[in-house]
């Protein structure tokens, strides 16, 4: 019963009542919000996205669901890209409200770049999930929609006067997340490894662990200046504050079910005795995408190092 879609779920964050499949793209509008000198944030169904735009191009991390082009690319024109073209996408994970304009975008000339993880999952498919409740099937994708280009570590596109770099965390999110650092602009997108919807999906299934989560938090926190602008992968643009908090939130609530494992304490045990009780006004408010049990599964399988390998080079 506690079976959930993921593009449905993606949608509840939302607030859109419909799955992925069946939603009326046509009603989507993209906001835009300015971040700092041809660097914006676009926002419409699907992950949050980030634009830079100059003399040199466009730029875009992240390019959310397929019928959203052209939405997108009329967007990106009225931010002062005119006839300037779209260069480069950089993903930060695959997951196809995040990835579902690639196609659209490489065929029409762009780069598409990102992990090499990311590139494999996009190209074999899987099962993305939590390792319990959460669980949907991802159905390998076009070839036109793989990234042209991938890295292991790290890689930076210098345009537009900004070195902006893709900096891959491995095992957090997913397997093949990038953090894209704005350092001049002093604004970083962080994908699905931050969100404000409450607690967040952990693709288990998909490489991912709360470790890697914690681990990406403290990077950025330690990396980026105190009055950085934090783009995350859903949710309203954030400060450092706010990721501080979020990852204290990872924190706690990971040493609260790792000392009920240590304990010898069942996934059922301790669900009943609601050790997340605590957190779970703040971030698991009504029909959300992962409510309290859902997150205890997550951190439950997560702790116990339930990740799954993937690919030649599993990190």
């Amino acid at each position: 019963m506690r079976q959930r879609l993921f593009s449905f779920a993606i949608l509840l964050v939302l607030g859109c009542a419909a799955r992925a499949e069946e939603q009326d793209f046509s009603k989507v509008e993209i906001k835009t919000t300015q971040l700092a000198d041809g660097l914006y944030l676009l926002q419409g169904a699907g992950g949050n996205m980030t634009a830079a735009v100059g003399a040199d191009g466009v730029l875009l991390v992240d390019d959310a669901f397929a019928p959203l082009a052209e939405k997108i690319r009329a967007s990106l024109k009225g931010l002062g890209g005119g006839d300037r073209p779209l260069r480069y996408v950089i993903n930060t994970h695959y997951h196809y409200d995040h990835t579902g304009g690639n196609k659209a975008f490489a065929e029409a000339g762009a780069t598409i770049i990102a992990a090499d993880q990311l590139r494999s999952r996009l190209m074999t498919g899987g099962t993305a999930g939590n390792g319990g409740s959460i669980s949907h099937e991802m159905k390998p994708v076009e070839a036109g929609a793989l990234p042209q280009i991938t890295f292991d570590h790290a890689l930076t596109v210098h345009m537009n006067g900004e070195d902006i770099r893709a900096v891959h965390y491995a095992n957090a999110h997913t397997d093949g997340d990038s953090i894209v650092y704005f350092p001049k602009a002093h604004v970083v997108a962080m994908g699905d490894i931050y969100v404000r919807y409450g607690f967040p999906f952990i693709d288990i299934n998909g490489g991912g662990t709360v470790q890697g989560m914690i681990t990406a938090c403290i990077d950025v926190l330690r990396t980026v200046p105190a009055d950085s602008k934090i783009v995350p992968g859903h949710g309203e643009l954030a400060g450092v504050d706010d990721l501080r908090t979020y990852l204290k939130m990872l924190q706690d609530t990971s040493a609260a079910v790792g000392a009920a494992i240590k304990a010898g304490k069942s996934l059922a045990q301790i669900k009943q005795e609601h050790i997340l009780g605590a957190w779970s006004e703040r971030y698991s408010p009504p029909k959300a995408f992962v409510d309290t049990d859902a997150f205890t599964e997550t951190l439950y399988n997560s702790l116990n190092r339930r990740v799954p390998r993937h690919g030649g080079r599993p990190r």
